[in-house]
């Protein structure tokens, strides 16, 4: 079977800048179809919303997997499944019908795939007890059983007791979901689907993606094994490795801060296997926006089977940065060569006396969208006594930020210069003595959007 599935997925698809996330890698392989003959039922849903060119691009999508299933078996298209293999179809609305046996004649199959027309409700539990009873307990064939649903459950029982009895009896399930009018379960699928879920379930946004998918399936079930398996993961240039585990099946080995390399010597040689690798990645720099999560993944085996995996996309948020006080500008002096001394007049400084300056950093929380905000920061300094004396306040106007969302702003550097000798001090001593302060802080919008009601 080679390569039957492969999949990436990360635990979230917003992070805020210098955020983390994990990445998760799964792959899984089976046998060769040529050397272990397996018995293949499709189980195909054919309920009411069906209806139309949902129905012909399935009856495509089946065509081309019995096409390639039957090359596969015995390396040529004659019309005839090969290798003691062998398939059957099963379609399901209110209730399923085997509409054939498990057989090696791709004529009669396609016939059977062609005669379904679409009505009725959705029935997946007795879909899949009649498709495992198609299978022979006495033979040694391989069992895998391949679910095609548009829809939700609407009638019979819950179906994951009848799809959990045919895995605990040694079927292998695969659940294809389209997303019709009726919407899709993914949950679901999941729950029918052989483990591990994200290699054994797939979902086409459209029908005219289930020929593809029914191929690439078909073309998975009846690779070998894969061999000397290498996978090359490279980072974007925004995030970095911050933790990686040790994979299920192989071994992992970071190359540098953005690109690990797993090996797997073998995967699914003797029977259905999967393996997944699990690592953690940091935002470290400072862009935003939507933001690939690899720059690239490389696959390679023995067997040359190819694999594509996804590249999930992040959408990088990071809080927006005010300085509502620049610093003072900066007055150039030149001293020319050979000059022990230099006069030269910085203007009109005021110097009150010795003190010190007490710089603020300030986090807004949650800040909508398109509105400035109002801050007022006010600084007291407690005496002995626990009274306190006013030092200052500073009311300035933060501007609005653009994010598509609400946002956290940081304030930086709101300043207040503190004399240390002069007549309202707490403590005349030395800058070596203890001061204590207390800020308060007030804000809120300027922009409402309230306009006064204009007279008719």
């Amino acid at each position: 079977m080679g390569i039957t599935n492969s999949n990436k997925l990360i635990s979230s698809d917003t992070v805020n800048c210098g955020g983390e996330f994990t990445v998760s890698l799964t792959l899984s392989a089976a046998p060769d179809i040529a050397d272990n003959p397996t018995d293949i039922v499709l189980i195909l849903d054919r309920s009411g919303s069906m209806e139309g060119e949902p129905l012909e691009k399935l009856k495509l999508g089946v065509n081309k997997f019995i096409d390639i299933i039957d090359e596969a078996t015995d390396s040529i298209q004659d019309g005839n499944l090969g290798s003691g293999s062998r398939m059957a179809v099963v379609s399901f609305s209110d209730t399923a019908s085997a509409d054939t046996q498990l057989v090696t004649s791709v004529s009669e199959l396609k016939a059977a795939a062609e005669d379904l027309t679409a009505a009725g409700f959705t029935n997946h539990s007795d879909a899949f007890s009649k498709a495992f009873e198609l299978f022979d307990p006495t033979s040694d064939n391989a069992k895998v059983m391949v679910m095609f649903t548009d829809g939700k459950t609407t009638a019979g029982a819950p179906p994951s007791q009848a799809a959990a009895a045919a895995k605990a009896a040694g079927a292998v399930i695969y659940a294809i979901g389209l997303v019709g009018n009726d919407g899709i379960d993914i949950a679901a699928l999941n729950d029918w689907a052989s483990d591990p879920d994200a290699s054994h379930t797939a979902v086409a946004p459209t029908a005219s993606d289930l020929e593809r998918i029914f191929a690439d399936l078909a073309k998975n079930i009846s690779k070998p094994g894969a061999t000397d398996i290498v996978i090359d993961e490279i980072l974007h240039d925004n995030f970095k490795l911050v933790n990686v585990a040790q994979p299920t099946v192989g071994t992992v080995s970071i190359l540098n801060s953005t690109a690990l390399r797993w090996n797997i010597g073998a995967l699914g040689v003797e029977g259905n296997e999967g393996a997944s690798l699990q690592f953690t990645v940091k935002h470290v720099d400072g862009s935003q926006g939507l933001i690939p999560v690899n720059e690239s993944v490389l696959y390679s085996d023995a067997e040359g089977n190819t694999v594509n995996f996804p590249n999930p996309m992040v959408e990088i948020t990071c809080d927006t940065v005010v300085y509502p006080e620049p610093c003072p500008e900066p007055i150039s002096i030149n001293m020319e060569g050979c000059s022990d001394v230099a006069e030269y007049s910085a203007g009109d400084i005021y110097l009150a006396s010795q003190g010190r300056i007490l710089q603020l950093d300030l986090n807004l929380s949650r800040v909508c969208p398109g509105r400035r905000v109002a801050l007022a920061v006010i600084l007291n300094e407690l005496d002995e006594e626990g009274e306190e004396h006013r030092r200052g306040m500073k009311v300035m106007e933060i501007p609005a930020h653009h994010q598509s969302q609400c946002a956290d702003i940081l304030v930086r550097c709101i300043s207040f210069v503190l004399p240390e000798d002069s007549e309202e001090s707490v403590c005349r001593c030395s800058m070596c003595s203890e001061r204590n302060f207390t800020v308060r802080t007030i804000c809120h919008y300027i922009d409402s959007g309230y306009e006064c009601c204009k007279q008719q």
